[in-house]
């Protein structure tokens, strides 16, 4: 405890005593019913944050009139009285563990999921917003049009009003300690305070005066019915990152306005949806880099502050607290990454903290983007009851895992957890499999390596038996009572004609370099030394946007080809928004990298039909040829490495097959379906047509199948 004094330090926010200053700032976990009624996967969730010891759990994005405004497909809803009882029973699987809580009233505006069409806006506009869930539905072979928006008439305002107050009244009949406002991010609170998105001719537009004339008038409303002793906060963005958008002078004076009118807290966020890097804040971003805003506002006013945004690490967040530069740090990734972050903080067991590496799969693109519910590309438990309630085992296996990358690190880490015997084959010199590349890439390598590192910490401590540079032979693989199969995936040259024996694999191209590491073989890597300025990045999905930005970095002119209609369409679509201002020699909101030496080309929808010395021929979907200088071919076009899996199938072994050997994906899909084999493990020992482990099964299918 003496380690991080202040971090759990109570902190009185109005009248209400929060244990420490911990907040899991507010997060959309779309989990509601179909009718935004509270979940059995809410109350999952939310209870478990409290379990882990957050000391403020602000229940994120609930909207005040499910008609004209969810923020997504499954958000939670308070428009009625008959929502009351399930919030209720939120709010006590929070209190329950001593957790101190609030709803965050969201209207989202322009940016609702639902309904699709006649979105309500501050501000008439026609945008595409292709980072939101709000942006018009793209199909397979259709272009993205804008969406246009209507603009809400004075007497619509002065309703809402009314919908937001009646919303926060249920929140304190349901027993929750606060309400917080959602006026940050472009939503429609904070379109309305922006002198960007805030273009009204009425009394709500114009003047700061007038600008905050909405915001005011929905704290105003809520004293009104709440009582003065309801503790408000208000999340708002301190920053828009826009020309002409509200820029840290005027949000001090937001701050003031705030706490004049009587708000308990501030929650300080960053950017609108035209600025998303700023707001989503991706890998490219060092932790605490918005500390500059709570600093400064601290300044200001006396109410305590909430600062967030890619904050991870305990001995940092006890620091700002420490030196009064903000009063409460918020995590929100962080906590769907590891709940137990403050209780492993308590106990001191900094290294079995699982950091969020910023990825932005499961918690956005994979889930809510996505219109799902959310989940974590790291933590396979987040939102999953099925890894909360799992078991250790009766009848221990003893398990092969070949290949040590993600997927069969996971799978071997869950299975020794409940109780199994695991061996992992790796046939390179290192744990680690394809995220390996991540160190060579710039923006990347730091909270890529976190999780790297977190979990061959976990295979250590697990005492795992690990065979490096080992490829099991069939003969050895017999031995165990199961094999599982993550040897990931391989590149490939494509049937091209010319010179395809000179095609680089981007593996090569792509070996970490970095010998300052624990981790470090003894037998050495050795990134390929291309000579030479020209290079073509022949692919896609994350092995093509990672070496193309690797070779930028060095100093390399890179041109990227794929026969795709969109390049990298499947990674996450913030990351490249951050990347393709890099391709541009210019970066996203708030960053300041070292531009790299020439602008990155992407070439669309085109093959690569020949290969000749210093130069490629292509086709375009034009069936136009050109010719593309270059000195060098790198292949990042991937395939399931299946050689040994179809040898062991081949042998009659019981095999399951996961990660980038099933198909190419990401870090998500390996950590899922790895955690997921691991967990399905069974004392029978059941391996179904579809090639999965089952468990689970009937006592008399199982007795009918194996005597």
């Amino acid at each position: 405890m003496s380690k991080f004094k202040h971090l759990f330090t109570p902190i009185t926010i109005g009248n209400m005593e929060v244990p420490n200053r911990i907040c899991h700032v507010p997060t959309d976990v779309s989990s509601s019913n179909a009718d935004g009624s509270v979940s059995d996967r809410d109350i999952y969730h939310h209870s478990l944050v409290a379990k882990g010891g957050t000391g403020l759990i602000i229940v994120g994005a609930t909207s005040p009139n499910h008609k004209t405004g969810r923020s997504t497909v499954s958000c939670l809803v308070i428009d009625d009285d008959n929502f009351i009882p399930g919030f209720a029973r939120l709010a006590d699987s929070m209190h329950k563990y001593g957790a101190k809580c609030a709803v965050q009233l969201q209207y989202p505006g322009r940016q609702a999921s639902l309904p699709r069409e006649g979105k309500l806006t501050a501000t008439d506009q026609a945008l595409k917003l292709p980072w939101s869930q709000s942006r018009t539905i793209v199909y397979a072979n259709a272009d993205e049009a804008k969406k246009t928006m209507r603009v809400l008439s004075t007497d619509d305002v002065v309703a809402l009003v009314d919908e937001f107050s009646e919303a926060a009244w249920r929140v304190k009949q349901a027993g929750f300690d606060a309400v917080e406002l959602h006026a940050a991010h472009g939503y429609l609170i904070s379109q309305f305070m922006s002198p960007y998105l805030n273009r009204r001719t009425d009394r709500f537009g114009g003047s700061f005066e007038n600008r905050m004339r909405f915001p005011l008038a929905l704290i105003g409303a809520i004293q009104g019915k709440c009582g003065n002793d309801f503790p408000i906060l208000v999340r708002y963005s301190v920053d828009e990152w826009v020309p002409g958008g509200r820029e840290l002078p005027e949000s001090v004076q937001v701050a003031k306005a705030f706490e004049k009118a009587g708000v308990a807290a501030l929650d300080l966020s960053q950017c609108i949806q035209e600025s998303p890097g700023a707001g989503f804040d991706p890998m490219y971003y060092p932790e605490g880099w918005t500390i500059y805003a709570s600093e400064e506002i601290k300044k200001a006013v006396s109410i305590p502050i909430i600062n967030s945004h890619t904050l991870r690490n305990p001995e940092y967040c006890e620091k700002i607290l420490a030196e009064d530069k903000t009063d409460m740090v918020g995590l929100a990734r962080q906590i769907l990454a590891d709940p137990f972050w403050p209780l492993k903080a308590k106990y001191g067991k900094i290294k079995a903290i699982r950091k969020c590496i910023s990825c932005l799969t499961g918690c956005w693109q994979e889930s809510m983007m996505a219109k799902k519910e959310i989940a974590c590309a790291i933590n396979p438990a987040c939102g999953n009851e099925e890894f909360y309630g799992m078991k250790r085992t009766e009848k221990p296996m003893n398990l092969a895992v070949v290949g040590g990358g993600p997927a069969g690190m996971e799978a071997a880490r869950i299975a020794v957890e409940r109780g199994h015997k695991a061996t992992i084959f790796e046939k390179s010199s290192e744990l680690g499999g394809a995220i390996l590349g991540c160190c060579s890439t710039p923006g990347k390598e730091i909270k890529m390596k976190w999780y790297t590192d977190w979990i061959r910490n976990q295979v250590a401590e697990l005492d795992i038996e690990v065979k490096l540079s080992t490829i099991p032979s069939i003969e050895e693989l017999k031995k165990y009572d199961l094999v599982i199969n993550a040897t990931g995936a391989k590149s490939f040259v494509p049937a091209v004609s010319g010179l395809a024996e000179t095609v680089i694999p981007f593996e090569e191209v792509m070996a970490c370099p970095k010998i300052a590491c624990e981790y470090h073989p003894q037998d050495g890597r050795k990134p390929r030394k291309l000579a030479g300025t020209k290079v073509i990045v022949w692919g896609d999905h994350y092995a093509a946007a990672d070496t193309a930005a690797h070779l930028a970095a060095i100093g390399k002119e890179v041109t990227i080809i794929t026969d795709r209609k969109e390049f990298a369409s499947t990674v996450e679509v913030i990351h490249m928004y951050v990347l393709r201002k890099r391709f541009n020699q210019t970066d996203a909101e708030a960053l300041t990298s070292k531009p790299f030496k020439f602008p990155v080309t992407v070439i669309e929808n085109t093959r690569i039909v020949e290969i000749r010395e210093g130069e490629v021929v292509t086709l375009n979907k034009l069936l136009e040829r050109k010719s593309v200088a270059c000195d060098h071919v790198v292949t990042c076009w991937t395939a399931p490495d299946t050689g040994m899996l179809n040898a062991m199938k081949e042998a009659g072994l019981t095999v399951v097959n996961v990660g980038d050997s099933v198909a190419p994906r990401n870090l998500h899909a390996a950590v899922r379906e790895g955690a997921t084999a691991g967990l399905l493990l069974d004392e029978h020992q059941l391996v179904n047509p579809n090639n999965t482990s089952i468990n689970d099964v009937p006592i008399d299918v199982a007795a009918q199948l194996l005597r």
